[in-house]
């Protein structure tokens, strides 16, 4: 996600980033890239490779095999849809149109690439708010859990997530961001899109996904202790629970001071430097890559279905009813 910087002139430019060289009002590639250049390019074309191989496998893994068709698992399909996307679309455009250059050549392939941006960092999160709705009724309200999170629930909610984003990063594009100081260059348009933009965006499903944890976590605590806990809490349900609650935990951590930096950076004297908020907005990115290795980690059928995808063994025979381990 990158605001739009206010900075004048171009000096100084070119020793901000090391890929980009300045020529009267416009910021080049050279033509004979640096070697940190060329490594930082190297670094982060490995992102979104591992971003877009990752979980390309854990959307094959939820579409082919029967055992993975469930409520949570839909979301998580969604959940790696838009981090696909980000590699597909966010990291290329980000790479080719980095914030110090659409800062100088603001035009219309920035405009796309911000509003790929903030729609798909914005839909991650509320299909986060999904899934922390959905364990809430797993873990909190088990006998009623399928019967209220039915697919048709879990469709519809994904749709209004998408839609949503959709209408938040049109809005936040379209209002403009500012990182900068605040003197005569801030309309009041843009101070509601610095600050409406992240907290509808990020700060307000990241307080209802923390309530919804913290409740979980006092709800789960109850049921250990209670005579009842091996029948109104299983095993799977702790640890799915566990494991999305971390899937949130490092999306926070990644996002957080990215989005700090945004709202706040207005009310300083002095705009943070460009390296920072590249550094940042590379950091937000890069969160889409970690989701398929957390699952890997925790889950025993997702890193069974990972197998069974990456030695193709699915296109030797139809293996979508397999028991997964």
């Amino acid at each position: 996600m990158k605001p739009e910087l206010i900075h004048n002139g171009t000096d100084g430019v070119n020793v901000m980033h090391p890929c980009f060289e300045s020529s009267d009002l416009f910021l080049m590639f050279p033509s004979d890239p640096s070697v940190i250049c060329i490594l930082v390019y190297s670094v982060l074309a490995f992102l979104s490779i591992a971003t877009i191989c990752g979980n390309l496998l854990v959307i094959t893994s939820v579409v082919y095999f029967k055992q993975l068709h469930t409520p949570t698992n839909y979301f998580i399909l969604s959940l790696s849809l838009a981090d696909l996307l980000v590699g597909v679309l966010v990291f290329p455009f980000s790479m080719a149109l980095t914030v110090t250059s659409c800062l100088h050549q603001e035009n219309l392939i920035c405009k796309i690439r911000d509003v790929f941006d903030v729609s798909l960092c914005t839909s991650s999160i509320l299909n986060l708010c999904c899934i922390s709705i959905d364990r809430y009724y797993a873990v909190c309200q088990p006998l009623t859990y399928k019967s209220k999170i039915t697919d048709q629930v879990a469709l519809t909610m994904i749709i209004v997530c998408w839609g949503v984003a959709v209408m938040i990063g049109l809005s936040i594009v379209i209002g403009g961001f500012n990182q900068g100081t605040c003197e005569e260059m801030c309309s009041v348009t843009v101070i509601l899109s610095n600050i409406m933009g992240p907290v509808l965006s990020f700060y307000l499903p990241a307080v209802v996904m923390s309530c919804i944890y913290l409740k979980i976590f006092f709800v789960a605590q109850r049921q250990v202790n209670s005579i009842q806990s091996s029948k109104s809490l299983s095993k799977v349900e702790r640890k799915a629970t566990k494991t999305l609650a971390i899937v949130m935990g490092v999306f926070l951590l990644f996002m957080s001071p990215y989005f700090f930096c945004v709202v706040f950076q207005p009310l300083f004297s002095d705009p943070v430097s460009i390296p920072v908020i590249e550094t940042l907005n590379w950091l937000t990115l890069s969160n889409s890559m970690l989701n398929p290795f957390i699952y890997a980690f925790f889950y025993n059928w997702f890193r069974s279905a990972f197998k069974m995808i990456i030695t193709g063994k699915i296109y030797q025979g139809d293996f979508g009813d397999s028991k997964l381990i």
